[in-house]
């Protein structure tokens, strides 16, 4: 089991200090990171725990999920590994058709 969880469905009053103490009483909390908008610096409802072991991981995702947080229900589960966000293969049709101005009309 990946030691990384999502934590989901957050108020946006939630910090990340009150994620630490949350998830600190299932085990060692290594790091958190509530996603914020980049322009308006808000919470989109949605973090990250890093736990020390895996063991804390699962009894974080048993205690948690579907928990309340701040007057929401939580989704603690695992995190999945982030995509490659490098070059995306070319896909004919897509975006690639637009000209602009004036052209010729068939």
């Amino acid at each position: 089991m990946n030691k990384n969880l999502y934590v989901g469905n957050l108020s946006t009053r939630v910090t990340e200090e009150d994620l630490r103490v949350n998830f600190s009483s299932a085990g060692k909390v290594v790091s958190v990171n509530i996603i914020k908008d980049r322009l308006t610096g808000q919470s989109k409802g949605f973090g990250f725990v890093e736990m020390e072991t895996e063991e804390g991981a699962s009894e974080a995702i048993k205690k948690f999920n579907g928990g309340q947080l701040d007057g929401n229900n939580i989704i603690v589960s695992e995190a999945r590994p982030k995509r490659d966000r490098g070059a995306r293969p070319h896909q004919p049709g897509r975006g690639t058709q637009f000209r602009g101005g004036r052209g010729k009309r068939f």
